[in-house]
């Protein structure tokens, strides 16, 4: 099997990551030894590098970061047959214990034993190999890159938070907040057959990326009244869904603002803190739907289909790419120039 030694990339403090050594992982029965090639940065990683810790999980150094992750199959392990040596495949960063009732039922996002690379206490991929179980590794179509391979990640999250929501043909919705994940959802609604689609944000050139998307209408929030802007776009009427991906208790609150009576608003940004106060007697009175997702489930099959099929060109969304042995550049750059950086990727081969 496999032999020597690999490079990982090692966050060893706040705002530091190190690059070191470690052995090439053998993998086991059920396994399939991947090298990896692309993985993106997430909004969670940036959190946990700058605040050692996002909510209640907190990074006890040395930590590895990392979860969107695209590489090929090196070697598999005993009883592999879904993949094979030299398939590339996407890594679903979430491993599930197989045997609670919520995995039994089907949700094993919902796991409560869940191991989740780069979230503590799981070692994430920012590494060359990993050892991961097979069933989790999704061969890709050749007509699809290592960097739309890692982009298989966040776009899940759109496409679930979208079809978990009810969007169709017929709604309008607004997106809070145009990065990565605004930024998917919105790209994913549209191909749900929403026909209008507003982002807001107060970044104008990551709004300019959503306009070069395909935004409907995108708002300056800097500059305007978000809600007032939503509600004269509607003709008055207001919105049918929005989807919340700032995390901010602003946005959350211009969402209940900016819809109409039975409207659904889906929650998927992750709060600084963990808490928001909102006007509960609004929502009530609209007898509004709230949603939220915990990542996804059983979504990268229809996730790479999407991507494969050219439905959405997630290469698009992607803004730089940084090699391996410059990722401390690529995460400090990525936290202070949030204007201009909207998805950085790491190459690792």
């Amino acid at each position: 099997m496999a032999h020597g030694k690999m490079k990982t990339a090692v966050m060893t403090g706040l705002k530091k990551i190190e690059i070191a050594e470690a052995p090439i992982p053998d993998p086991k029965a059920g396994q399939a030894l991947v090298r990896i090639e692309c993985v993106g940065i997430c909004g969670s990683d940036l959190h946990y590098f700058e605040a050692g810790r996002l909510g209640y999980r907190i990074v006890k150094p040395p930590f590895i970061l990392g979860h969107e992750a695209c590489g090929v199959v090196e070697a598999v392990g005993e009883g592999v047959s879904n993949v094979k040596p030299g398939d590339r495949v996407a890594l679903e960063p979430g491993r599930p214990c197989g045997v609670c009732d919520f995995c039994r039922k089907g949700l094993y996002n919902l796991c409560g034993q869940v191991a989740f690379f780069g979230s503590p206490p799981t070692d994430g991929v920012f590494r060359e190999y990993v050892a991961y179980d097979a069933r989790l590794c999704f061969p890709l179509p050749d007509n699809m890159t290592a960097i739309e391979g890692a982009m298989v990640e966040p776009l899940a999250i759109g496409l679930y938070a979208a079809l978990r929501s009810g969007a169709g043909i017929g709604k309008t919705a607004v997106v809070t907040g145009a990065g990565c994940i605004g930024l998917m959802s919105m790209l994913a609604l549209k191909t749900t057959g929403v026909s209008r689609v507003y982002i807001t944000d107060i970044e104008q050139k990551r709004l300019n990326k959503a306009a070069s998307l395909g935004a409907s209408a995108v708002i300056n929030a800097k500059e305007h009244d978000t809600v007032e802007e939503v509600i004269r776009l509607t003709g008055g009427a207001g919105c049918d869904l929005v989807i919340e991906a700032a995390g901010t208790e602003i946005t959350t609150v211009q969402a209940i603002r900016m819809t109409k009576k039975g409207a659904v608003i889906m929650l998927i940004g992750q709060t600084a803190d963990g808490e928001i106060k909102l006007p509960i007697t609004d929502a009530i009175a609209k007898e509004l739907t709230f949603m939220t997702i915990f990542r996804y489930r059983h979504a990268f099959p229809l996730t790479i289909e999407v991507i494969s099929s050219g439905v959405v060109n997630v290469r698009e969304v992607v803004t730089h790419v940084y090699s391996f042995g410059d990722i401390q550049e690529a995460f400090e750059q990525s936290l202070s120039d949030k204007a201009n950086i909207v998805k950085s990727v790491i190459k690792i081969s």
